[in-house]
């Protein structure tokens, strides 16, 4: 029996608050990644090392009976088939066999994937678009549900290479999880010396439950009068005069499916151009490519997405 959007609710919040016994003092980058994993789209979190990153992750798998989790750790050494898997000859039966890579898992963590050269990276390109790996002549199917974590260290750190703009556009989200405030960090000290660990972290879904909130999620109405406001958010992205590249066609379903979810947390059967609001910063902010002889940090480009979504007529709430 398909789950209702109160069901789904009530499940989120579980998930979310299971997540929160382990990562302390970031509610809101939580709710994002887990925003991300029902909206069926792969998560980029880019941030300095030791701030938690490969922690959410593993806290996302932990809290979910039967997925299977697996890590790559990218380095610049890594090869392709290190990731997808290998065809190996057996001498016995005389010919050649699949070994699957760690892509074929629930949720993969990619950990610091700008470490690893672009032939490499793009390894992720056809797994995260369609789900699917093709090794020599086959294709193969990778598990369902799946959802690629990527980390990346900020790219002015060594020995990092720029992730290009499509394997970027195949991250709906990109976020950032920053330092905790003083009496959080307090928490992770104390959870580190005598607290709960990862492994004591109890599961609150089964791997069917997650599927099937993620089916849930698709009750939520997006209406016409929602979907011509995304569709005027990405197309003003393409006009701005600092911008090579605006937001794709790939880059105006996520914000529309991330408003889904956001609906669909609080129980709601339709979503609203403030559910947009919500996403559009880790969802449409790294899918900008400006000018080359444009230079402006993260935080003045946040503020110019935000001046653009101001300027968008909003559509009236239901």
């Amino acid at each position: 029996m398909p789950l209702s959007l109160i069901q789904f609710a009530d499940r989120f919040q579980a998930l979310h608050g299971n997540i929160t016994r382990v990562i302390h003092g970031k509610p809101d980058v939580i709710r994002m990644a887990l925003t991300c994993l029902f909206a069926q789209g792969h998560l980029l979190i880019e941030d300095v090392p030791g701030v938690a990153k490969t922690s959410l992750a593993k806290a996302i798998a932990a809290s979910v009976a039967g997925s299977e989790f697996r890590r790559i750790q990218f380095t610049p050494d890594l090869l392709p088939s290190d990731v997808t898997g290998v065809d190996v000859f057996n001498p016995d039966r005389r010919e050649f066999e699949f070994r699957p890579g760690p892509v074929f898992a629930n949720v993969l963590l990619g950990d610091e994937i700008n470490r690893a050269s672009p032939r490499t990276q793009s390894a992720l390109l056809q797994v995260m678009a369609e789900g699917e790996v093709t090794v020599g002549l086959r294709t193969y199917q990778v598990v369902q549900p799946f959802f690629c974590i990527a980390t990346q260290n900020p790219s002015d750190h060594h020995g990092t290479y720029p992730l290009p703009e499509s394997q970027l556009d195949r991250f709906l989200m990109r976020i950032s999880v920053g330092y905790p405030q003083h009496h959080d960090e307090m928490a992770v000290v104390e959870q580190a010396v005598a607290g709960p660990r990862l492994g004591q972290l109890p599961t609150v879904l089964r791997i069917g439950e997650l599927t099937a909130m993620r089916a849930a999620v698709r009750q939520v109405e997006v209406g016409a009068a929602l979907r011509d406001y995304v569709v005027r958010v990405a197309a003003a992205t393409r006009t701005d005069d600092k911008l090579r590249l605006g937001v794709s066609p790939r880059g105006t379903i996520a914000l529309a499916v991330g408003a889904q979810v956001i609906a669909a947390t609080q129980g709601r059967p339709f979503a609203t151009a403030e559910d947009v609001r919500v996403v559009a910063v880790p969802v449409l902010l790294h899918r900008l490519l400006p000018k080359p002889e444009v230079a402006m940090p993260d935080a003045e480009w946040e503020k110019r997405l935000v001046d653009l979504l101001d300027a968008v007529p909003t559509p009236p709430r239901r």
